[in-house]
């Protein structure tokens, strides 16, 4: 009851973010949310994150539209990481087709060529983050603590210049986390 009134109290925030994998629009900095992850946004179908929003956020479709895997991995790294003091905040879950071809859009408008954007955001034909399968961690914190403990829950850093993407590789927890790519143009998911 206390929790309610105190959200309530505070209001909510409406102000969706915009994501992206680009360094220029990434939320990594955004605040924290407060304790408990109470902060909600408004909803958005096309998978457009509000500040704030955790991977406990069921409600939220970035959140709730991840591979289940993926999603459960998480959940479990970000219970182990709140013992350290450490919140995962998702900037970039699940995200509908065709806000994946609007980011690839903005992204050819910011980096000049379509060769140039791909090193940052994918089509919605290759995207992980279409399929459910990637999510965007923020803060630096917590992207820290992933990059140190992120095998042991299968997680890991796909990009070089991407260290808040992470998707899920089960082998991980036996072998590692394979060779990274230095961005999402040398990745062969993303040459269909």
């Amino acid at each position: 009851m206390v929790v309610i009134a105190a959200i309530t109290a505070a209001g909510f925030s409406t102000l969706p973010s915009s994501s992206s994998a680009s360094p220029s629009l990434s939320r990594s900095d955004a605040p924290a949310a407060p304790p408990g992850g109470e902060h909600r946004g408004a909803l958005d179908e096309t998978g457009r994150v509000a500040d704030g929003v955790t991977v406990f956020d069921d409600g939220d479709p970035a959140v709730a539209g991840l591979d289940p895997a993926l999603l459960d991995a998480l959940r479990q790294a970000a219970s182990d990481a709140a013992g350290d003091g450490v919140q995962f905040v998702v900037n970039s879950g699940w995200r509908s087709p065709e806000y994946q071809d609007q980011l690839f859009q903005e992204a050819i408008s910011e980096y000049g060529s379509p060769e140039e954007a791909a090193r940052w955001v994918a089509t919605a034909a290759t995207s992980p983050h279409v399929s459910g399968d990637a999510v965007d961690i923020g803060h630096e914190d917590a992207t820290a603590w992933l990059s140190e403990h992120g095998a042991e829950y299968g997680l890991y850093q796909i990009y070089d210049n991407e260290p808040w993407h992470y998707e899920r590789r089960p082998e991980a927890t036996e072998y590692g986390c394979p060779a990274t790519y230095a961005d999402a143009s040398e990745d062969p998911r993303m040459q269909q």
